[in-house]
């Protein structure tokens, strides 16, 4: 009988149109608003599908003897308790004509464990991963998009165009807007911007592919294909590991920073619950590299443009967010190294040596982030240091120069008016959000790791030597060709943003033009005061080149591409005048 009703095919269709149902009820209160006559029959349907997700979840393993693994068990056994303790709160504490938070929590929470138990059924013979990872952006912008234009997201109306351009912004961590984020957004479009960021930042993905292997135990080996596949990872046996990881490493160092800011922000009045948002916020759009803010003005705002605290905070964020997961995963594993190291020094008395702890992508990517975060900060510092930095003064001018250094490595965050920068600060600002951050990481450019190839090769052209060897490796050669093409690809994807841009507002001035298209495609998001300006064609181009930097032109390529199985023969070599 129970098997019967667990597994009846009317009652699961019936059950998962209740969810869908549910969730459209959810953002209808979320961007919209009930009419409190409604609200009853809200609540009597919420409870009720509570009580239908329990009984079936508790049957799962006194009936079917469902196989135990221990933190789903855990997991079950603290939601239901929670969602018992929710309902109860909701009849015995409020009217039937009000449906409080903790109810609301509850389906979500019920509506997670039901329908975010991913059954990712993936075939590579019907969609590829890069066309997997498309998608799933698509999806996420243009529903990030009507999530904007709620009602309740905005204090006034926005066209669907802008709602589309910040999305994209958002879900690029871009941070160009064609509106006034402070403005334009109420509370409950905060909110969703933020969330949009670090779906973006992190990949809706990996998000699933995690939740889908915490409530499962297991997956496919086509399933590790393309999760390992989305998340740089060619190791099947490390995928969910290394996911596991990236989750909890952003959770954390989002979290150590939101508390910092919230310490950097003691001498202002602001509300307790105000100024805990505005921490999460900030931190997740720094460690996302995303450069939105809920100030008025963004971080120009004349109360915090010389808060060098909080503008530590960000760089560090910025960076973190920049140099990539598996650098970051590096760099614990070398500490862990470290203190084992060193315990075995003072205790045992050997000196285990270990040779390579950090791999070669590690120790180049973040040599070349320092060397070119040094070289720019003291650049500008000198540069500007009678110009924008002249408000600020001592420490405060070399953190400025520092900030302004930074929030170009895809990160958009600006404490001065870009467009009163010197032409050349411009320039280099130009190429530092070309290069971008290092690759696997919450920001975009061509990737340090490309820039560093590419010198690399210049020196060995210009000494004559045929393969290029760093730190007693060879590099493969396949490295060299991928560094070559996306270089390539960004000019032309940059080139003809440009002449597009130039075309349809023939007025604007081409270093303007110019910094707005590296700036998107790069997904940095600063800007020359431009972007709001821009005609409704040009904002689509904005909003093409954002999406284009986000998720590569070359996974573009293979997405719709056919992969040609390697040929054993060689035909003849042969040379090409260059």
């Amino acid at each position: 009988m129970f098997r019967a009703l667990v597994n009846n095919k009317i009652l699961n269709v019936i059950l998962s149109i209740s969810y869908i149902l549910a969730i459209i009820a959810l953002v209808a209160m979320f961007g919209f608003g009930f009419p409190i006559e409604y609200k009853l029959y809200i609540n009597v349907f919420f409870i009720v599908l509570l009580f239908i997700g329990i009984f079936r979840t508790i049957l799962k393993y006194v009936h079917f003897k469902e196989k135990i693994i221990p933190r789903v068990i855990n997991f079950d056994i603290i939601s239901i308790l929670f969602i018992l303790y929710c309902i109860v709160v909701q009849i015995t504490d409020y009217s039937w004509f009000f449906v409080s938070k903790y109810l609301q929590i509850a389906i979500v929470l019920k509506l997670i464990r039901e329908i975010a138990t991913p059954n990712l059924n993936f075939k590579r013979s019907v969609i590829t991963p890069p066309q997997l990872f498309i998608f799933s952006f698509i999806i996420l912008v243009f529903g990030g998009a009507c999530l904007l234009m709620l009602p309740k997201a905005t204090h006034h109306p926005i066209s669907f165009l802008d709602a589309l351009f910040t999305a994209t912004s958002a879900v690029c961590v871009t941070g160009l807007t064609t509106v006034d984020t402070y403005v334009t957004y109420t509370p409950v479009g905060h909110f969703i911007l933020m969330m949009l960021i670090q779906a973006g930042g992190l990949g809706i993905l990996t998000f699933a592919g995690y939740i889908a292997y915490f409530f499962k135990g297991n997956s496919s080996y086509e399933n590790q294909i393309a999760l390992g596949s989305i998340a740089n990872n060619d190791s099947l046996s490390e995928v969910f590991s290394f996911v596991k990881k990236i989750i909890y490493l952003t959770f954390g160092i989002e979290l150590v920073g939101a508390v910092l800011i919230y310490i950097s922000l003691a001498p202002y009045n602001i509300g307790i619950f105000d100024k805990i948002f505005f921490s999460i916020f900030h931190s997740v759009s720094a460690f996302c590299n995303a450069g939105f803010s809920t100030l008025p003005s963004g971080l120009m705002n004349k109360g915090f443009v010389h808060n060098y605290g909080f503008q530590s905070v960000l760089i560090t964020l910025i960076f973190l967010g920049g140099i990539g997961f598996p650098i970051l995963i590096n760099i614990l594993r070398y500490f862990d190294y470290l203190i084992r190291k060193l315990i075995s020094i003072l205790i045992h008395k050997k000196n285990n040596r270990k040779n390579w702890v950090f791999t070669l992508s590690s120790k180049v990517n973040l040599i070349t982030s320092l060397v070119i975060l040094f070289v720019s900060t003291i650049i500008l510092f000198f540069e500007e240091y009678y110009s924008t930095l002249a408000p600020h003064q001592g420490f405060g001018k070399f953190i400025s120069a520092l900030f302004i250094a930074m929030t170009p490595r895809t990160a958009g965050f600006n404490n001065i008016d870009f467009a009163q920068l010197q032409f050349s600060s411009i320039l280099l600002v130009i190429l530092l959000m070309w290069i971008g951050a290092s690759p696997a990481s919450t920001g975009g450019g061509i990737k340090t790791s490309t820039f560093a190839i590419a010198i690399l090769n210049f020196i060995n052209i210009a000494r004559g030597k045929n393969k290029i060897e760093i730190y007693k490796r060879e590099l493969n050669p396949i490295n060299v060709q991928k560094a070559f093409a996306t270089m390539t690809l960004s000019f032309l994807v940059i080139g003809i943003g440009i002449f597009l841009i130039t075309k349809f507002d023939n007025d604007l001035h081409l270093i303007d033009v110019a910094f707005e298209a590296f700036s998107a495609y790069s997904t940095v998001g600063l800007s020359l005061n431009l972007t709001p300006t821009l005609s409704d064609p040009s904002k689509i181009v904005v909003i093409t080149m954002m999406f284009i930097g986000r998720v590569s032109m070359i996974t573009i390529l293979m997405a719709f591409f056919k992969k040609t199985v390697s040929s054993n023969y060689r035909y003849p070599t042969d040379d090409i005048l260059i």
